[in-house]
C-alpha cells in the first residue's frame, strides 16, 4: 500500500510533474501541442501508401482501420520507449532530492495518457471523414484505456528501474518494439493470419488493445469485454511485479547515477 501512501502525499509533485511533461514536450515548438496530431498523421500517410497501394491490402476502408491500431499503438511504444529514460535522464534530481522515486514513471504514463487522449480525435476525424459514423459501442472507450493504462504503468515500472544497471536495454527495446510492431495486428487483420498461428499473437495483449479499439470504431460493435478484463487483470499483476521490481532496484539508483 506504500505506493498508494506516497501518490497520495507528493499528489502535488505528481500533478506538477505530469503537467511538466506535457507542456514541455513541444516547449518552444512552433506548432507545440499539434505535433500530437502532425507525428501520428505522417505515420499515417505512410502506411496508407505502402500497404494498399504498394502491397495491395485490399481492406475496405483501409486508412481508418489502420489508424485504429496505430494510434494505441503510438501511445504503447512511446510509453516503453521512454521509460527507459526517465530514471536516467533524471538522476541529477535523484541524487540532490527525496521524492518516491515511482512518480517518475507515473507523471509518465499518465502524460503520455493525455497526449492518447487527444490523438484519438484523429481515429474520430477519419471515421467520421470516410462516412462510417460513430456507434454506441464507443462507451467501452474508457474500459479500454484503463487496460492500457495499468498495463503501461506495470512495464514502465520494470523498464525504468532495470535500464538504471543495464543501459543496454535501450537499445534493445527499440528493436524489441520494432519486432513487436509487425507481431501486432496493427497494419494486417487479425484473419489473415493463417489459423494455427494465431495464438502466437495472441500472447500479446496489445493485439486485445488494438482489436478492442478497432472493434469500437472501425467495426461498431462491442469489443470482447472478457479479453478486455483479461488484460486489465494480468496489467494489475505486472503492475504488482514490476512495483516490487522497482522498490527493490530503486534503493541504488543514486549510486548507479
Amino acid at each position: 500500500m506504500n505506493i498508494f501512501t506516497n501518490i497520495y502525499q507528493y499528489r502535488e509533485l505528481l500533478k506538477t510533474s505530469i503537467k511538466k511533461d506535457i507542456g514541455g514536450k513541444y516547449k518552444k515548438s512552433f506548432f507545440g501541442i499539434l505535433w500530437s496530431f502532425i507525428n501520428p498523421l505522417l505515420q499515417i500517410t505512410v502506411y496508407a501508401i505502402i500497404f494498399p497501394i504498394i502491397m495491395k491490402n485490399n481492406i475496405e476502408n483501409y486508412t481508418v482501420f489502420m489508424v485504429c491500431g496505430l494510434i494505441p499503438w503510438t501511445f504503447f511504444s512511446s510509453v516503453i520507449n521512454r521509460s527507459s529514460c526517465v530514471i536516467v535522464d533524471n538522476g541529477n534530481i535523484i541524487k540532490k532530492v527525496y521524492f518516491p522515486r515511482e512518480i517518475l514513471p507515473i507523471s509518465l504514463v499518465t502524460s503520455e495518457t493525455v497526449t492518447f487522449v487527444i490523438s484519438s480525435i484523429i481515429i474520430l476525424g477519419f471515421v467520421l471523414g470516410y462516412g462510417m459514423g460513430i456507434s454506441v459501442y464507443i462507451c467501452f472507450f474508457p474500459l479500454l484505456l484503463i487496460a492500457q493504462y495499468i498495463l503501461s504503468i506495470g512495464l514502465s515500472f520494470i523498464v525504468s528501474s532495470i535500464t538504471v544497471y543495464f543501459r543496454d536495454i535501450q537499445h534493445f527495446i527499440n528493436v524489441f518494439l520494432q519486432l513487436l510492431f509487425y507481431g501486432t495486428p496493427i497494419v494486417y487483420s487479425l484473419q489473415t493470419i493463417p489459423e494455427e498461428f494465431r495464438w502466437i499473437l495472441h500472447l500479446n495483449p496489445m493485439t486485445y488493445i488494438i482489436e478492442g479499439y478497432r472493434n469500437i470504431f472501425y467495426y461498431q460493435q462491442k469489443p470482447d469485454v472478457g479479453h478486455i478484463f483479461g488484460v486489465i487483470v494480468l496489467g494489475i499483476i505486472i503492475t504488482i511485479i514490476g512495483y516490487f521490481i522497482f522498490n527493490k532496484l530503486q534503493k541504488k539508483f543514486a549510486e548507479e547515477l
